[in-house]
Parts: structure tokens; C-alpha cells; sequence
């Protein structure tokens, strides 16, 4: 993002198409300030989005996430539902003045722990090296369009 003399703010970004309508911004003159798109950028990124490497990246991310937020859901709405349609269930002792209902609820930070230390090993094993090469690539790949990445 750069400030131009006029004061305005031009932003140097290949994502960066024009303002999002209906957040505060005036219709009319102002749309004319919006700086039109450099091809070259965009078509960089364009290009990046539909390489193999790219798609093997995104495919490992879902295979990650959605099953483990399908499963992490499942466990919270089991919890809550359980919590408030069998509360005798709930409040049964398990050691001295801990219930079940207590036990299950610190499992919920446990499970959140446990899914962000194998969220973050995957990243780290299955993602990390493959996103940076990509990110290279399209510094390379900017760098000989004459654009900037």
C-alpha cells in the first residue's frame, strides 16, 4: 500500500480488484480512483491457483480439515445435547465431587489442544514445504512478468 501525493491510498495488491460495495464507501466519483487491475500480477497468481502443485497443497489441507472438524462438531453438539437432555447421565460421580458432565467438559479444552497440535504437525509435515516452493514459484514467475509478488 502506497500513499500518493493527493493523500489517497493506491494499493499495489494483484488481489485487489475495487472496493467491496456497501462497506461505507460513496458510488460515484470515488469509483473512478479505484487503480484498474495489472494483468500480469493476476494472471500469475491466476496461473499458480491452477497448477497441480497447488491443487496436491488444497486437496491435503481438506483431507485434513474436514473430517477433523466433522468429528471435533460431532463431539461438541454430543456434549451440549447430552448436557441438557440427560442431566441424571451428566451428574453421574465418576471420583468424589467429579461428574461425568466435568469430565466431558474438560475434554472438550483437551480435544481442542489435541486438535491444534495435529493440525499444526500435519501443516508442519504435509503442507509447509510444498506452500513455499509454490510461493517461490510465483515470485519467480512475477519476477520474469516484470510484475511484483
Amino acid at each position: 500500500m502506497q500513499r500518493s501525493n493527493s493523500g489517497d491510498v493506491r494499493y499495489d495488491d494483484p488481489w485487489y480488484d475495487a472496493l467491496a460495495s456497501g462497506w461505507g464507501e460513496s458510488a460515484g466519483p470515488a469509483e473512478a480512483a479505484v487503480p484498474a487491475r495489472r494483468a500480469d500480477g493476476a494472471d500469475v497468481y491466476l496461473e499458480v491457483q491452477r497448477s497441480a502443485a497447488f491443487q496436491e497443497v488444497r486437496s491435503r489441507y481438506r483431507r485434513f480439515v474436514v473430517p477433523a472438524v466433522a468429528a471435533f462438531l460431532t463431539w461438541y453438539v454430543a456434549y451440549v445435547v447430552t448436557a441438557t437432555t440427560a442431566p441424571g447421565l451428566m451428574a453421574r460421580p465418576v471420583a468424589g465431587a467429579v461428574n461425568l458432565g466435568m469430565v466431558a467438559g474438560l475434554g472438550q479444552f483437551l480435544t481442542t489442544f489435541l486438535l491444534t497440535w495435529a493440525y499444526v504437525r500435519h501443516a508442519r509435515l504435509r503442507r509447509d514445504r510444498a506452500a513455499l516452493e509454490l510461493r517461490w514459484d510465483a515470485q519467480e514467475l512475477a519476477r520474469g512478468r516484470g510484475g511484483a509478488a
